[in-house]
């Protein structure tokens, strides 16, 4: 009979199990780690096209993975996709270095600078994935794409004898794209190489039987894309979006406590009974603790406590943690749910080390606050239009009356401020209008709808305007009972 792991124990299991950085750049995917949501599976079909996600979702995770045939072999058996285990797959763009296979951010901006149309740079670079000689001899990506415009027609014939080769083997040969945030710093030059990448995937996928794209994008840059090539309109209808369900996120947590090489983790697989090996080492969660709400809340209440407090009235650990991290398109990133529990943990160990359980609720309340933090610096970067949108209605509580938020905003005269941040990060561009801030800056109910499409904000049933927790906190702004804002 197992022995019952004790607070402390299972806060060495937590502070060992769950990854010490929750960036995506730093972390390899890895046997232990790799997780299959139900919700991600046509995400990996090989036909889906683009992949959307914000951040923190698992783009940068499940395109490694696809890199890593072992990583692939397990996706195909557990998403029944048997495509997967033929494929050849190249990297068309990443976070990584890759000089030989795609120009890197410093060489892009040059190339972009110089004039080169993204079109035929990454024709350029689809060439040498699919192995083209003469661009293979090459050195520097400008004489390759020199080369590109040089021979349209062998350009086809490249892609033509390799889509035959392909079909021949059995095998599609698959172009990953990732990290686009990091192909430019003008966000302009960005949505255009971006929409040179779609525009090149379209023509793959309506042109070629076994020569496929696959672009993980967040919503935002898809949009910005739409600007410059209207026709990527016609990759949404097999795009495919990364979300997670609250047991899709506990499934996530469990699946990490039960895969780390510790006496504690073979403990707790032990305790809570069901797991399966799989080939290499690897626990798979038993259906229970991968699907059933009330298995998984009572699991976590032996680890947290079942409520957030005394009683049930100050909520159920369960439900509270995913609830306050929620957008308001009822979306939590895991990177934000793994955020918050390590931050819990940490919480617990500094101020409430003799609590009868692993995780004090105070603590998950202070990891919320990390959270909110690190999700409004995110959006700071990706988004600094939302920030300044915000900013004005900082120190108010919400629900708040749409009558005064649009009050907040004519006084701070956001039009004009908006305006002003989007003439600023034109005059870095090509002369080009661009969408660099809202669509609508000077229409302030739009401004709001675009905001709530956003999950920044959310209309409740009577006309006021609220904040999910994951934003309002670190945006300074109240609400009666929540969870307090971070204190500067």
């Amino acid at each position: 009979m197992t022995t019952p792991l004790g607070p402390e124990e299972y806060r060495d299991l937590l502070s060992l199990a769950l990854p010490p950085a929750q960036d995506a750049d730093t972390v390899e995917p890895s046997l232990s780690t790799l997780f299959t949501p139900d919700s991600h599976r046509l995400a990996l079909h090989v036909d889906t096209t683009v992949v959307r996600g914000g951040r923190g979702v698992g783009k940068t995770f499940w395109y490694r993975s696809l890199l890593d045939d072992q990583l692939r072999d397990v996706a195909a058996e557990e998403y029944r996709i048997e495509r997967l285990r033929h494929l050849q797959v190249s990297q068309g763009y990443g976070a990584q270095l890759a000089p030989d296979l795609y120009p890197g951010p410093g060489e892009l901006a040059s190339l972009v600078d110089a004039g080169v149309r993204p079109y035929d740079l990454w024709n350029a670079v689809l060439l040498v994935a699919l192995g083209q000689p003469q661009l293979r001899d090459l050195v520097g990506w400008k004489e390759r794409i020199a080369w590109v415009q040089e021979h349209p027609g062998e350009r086809d014939r490249t892609i033509a004898q390799a889509d035959k080769e392909a079909q021949t083997e059995k095998i599609t040969k698959l172009v990953l794209f990732d990290a686009l945030e990091h192909l430019h710093r003008d966000r302009a030059q960005a949505d255009r190489l971006v929409a040179g990448i779609l525009q090149l995937a379209l023509e793959m996928r309506l042109g070629t039987r076994n020569i496929r794209c696959k672009i993980f994008i967040r919503p935002d840059m898809f949009d910005g894309a739409l600007l410059h090539f209207p026709d990527a309109s016609k990759l949404t209808a097999n795009a495919a979006s990364l979300k997670w369900s609250t047991t899709n996120l506990y499934g996530l947590f469990f699946h990490y406590l039960g895969n780390h090489d510790s006496e504690e983790s073979r403990r707790f697989r032990a305790l809570t009974g069901g797991w399966a090996e799989h080939t290499h080492g690897r626990h798979l969660l038993p259906s229970t603790l991968l699907g059933d709400q009330g298995t998984q809340a009572d699991t976590f209440s032996v680890l947290a406590g079942p409520y957030m407090g005394a009683n049930f009235r100050k909520g159920i650990t369960y439900t509270w943690l995913p609830n306050h991290l929620m957008d308001g398109v009822e979306q939590v990133s895991p990177r934000s749910f793994l955020n918050a529990l390590g931050m819990a943990v940490d919480e617990t160990r500094g101020n409430y080390a003799a609590h009868e359980y692993a995780i004090h609720h105070e603590g998950i309340r202070r990891g919320v606050q990390s959270a909110s933090q690190t999700r409004v610096g995110e959006i700071r970067e990706d988004m600094p239009w939302v920030h300044t949108a915000i900013d004005p209605l900082a120190g108010q509580q919400v629900p708040i009356d749409q009558t005064l938020v649009l009050d907040r905003w004519n006084e701070y005269g956001l039009t004009s401020v908006l305006q002003r941040e989007a003439a600023r990060a034109n005059a870095n561009g090509n002369g080009a209008e661009v969408r660099t801030g809202p669509r609508y800056a000077d229409d302030y109910v739009r401004l709001i709808d675009e905001l709530i499409a956003l999950g920044v904000m959310r209309r409740r049933k009577d006309g006021r305007i609220d904040l999910p927790d994951v934003y309002r906190i670190a945006f300074s702004i109240g609400r009666k009972g929540g969870v307090p804002k971070v204190q500067s």
